[in-house]
């Protein structure tokens, strides 16, 4: 049987693709071929094994027709930030710093996805959120250099002052038509 082309041995399911084309973007080996199919590929030095990561499926609210009382499709991702060996010091430390209401007090970082029907679907939009947020937090932000205002711009603002004021001061009811 071929389906979409493609012999039935080498179809993957969603999830194993995904890997798979971010293995290819990052340069890195196939997860069919390598055996890296248990882990979620950040960057090119940075990977969440599977085994960090607890998944729970739950029933997911709004519509489904006959399957959504019956079918636990929505996805309760948790990586726990604060224990993870595959993150360095300072990306944790970034991690934390974020004020997140996904991240609770313990530094778990809890993602819930249900957004599409399917429950590998939801899997996927799970795994990619957490990627996104931890390759996020990969940015290091530069730091700030402080500076001193100019003489010219000290005085342009005196000007702006000067003139609002001047505009305030015609504001004021000083001739005999005022009542006060």
């Amino acid at each position: 049987m071929v389906a979409r082309g493609l012999p039935m041995t080498r179809q993957l399911n969603l999830p194993t693709r995904r890997l798979h084309i971010r293995a290819q973007q990052l340069g890195l080996p196939s997860p069919r071929t390598s055996g890296l199919s248990c882990m979620l590929a950040i960057t090119a030095d940075i990977a969440i094994a599977d085994d960090e990561l607890v998944e729970r499926f739950v029933r997911s609210a709004g519509p489904g027709g006959q399957n959504v009382n019956k079918v636990s499709t929505a996805v309760e991702l948790r990586f726990d930030v604060v224990n993870s060996p595959s993150l360095p010091d300072d990306l944790r430390a970034r991690m934390l710093a974020r004020r997140d209401r996904r991240l609770t007090a313990e530094g778990v970082l809890v993602i819930s996805a249900q957004r599409f029907r399917t429950q590998e679907r939801n899997r996927a939009d799970a795994r990619d959120r957490l990627a996104a947020l931890v390759l996020a937090a990969t940015h290091v932000p530069k730091k700030r250099v402080a500076t001193k205002p100019t003489r010219a711009s000290k005085l342009r603002r005196l000007d702006g002052k000067k003139q609002r004021a001047q505009i305030k001061r015609g504001r004021g009811g000083r001739g005999a038509d005022s009542d006060a």
